[in-house]
């Protein structure tokens, strides 16, 4: 899955969605050392988990985040899986 982000620093998101698990995700931009933690963090992870987990978290002022982008672009790519 190729996730165009919107609002955030980072400005691409790819993941490969397996059996319903997370695999392979990285992101494009953004504060590296964070974003490598949550990939790493959810690598394996149920996908409708990490989702739940992730919506709604906002970034300072901004309506969304690199995690509610990484939330949206999984509700995509499972809509796609279906």
């Amino acid at each position: 899955m190729l996730y165009k982000t919107h609002g955030t620093c980072s400005h691409q998101i790819s993941f490969n969605l397996q059996d319903g698990k997370i695999h392979n995700l990285q992101f494009v931009g953004g504060c590296n050392g964070n974003l490598k933690g949550i990939s790493s963090l959810v690598e394996g992870m149920n996908a409708n988990e990490v989702m739940a987990k992730l919506e709604g978290i906002r970034c300072g002022l901004k309506s969304t985040s690199c995690p509610d982008q990484l939330a949206k672009a999984i509700k995509e790519a499972l809509q796609r899986a279906e």
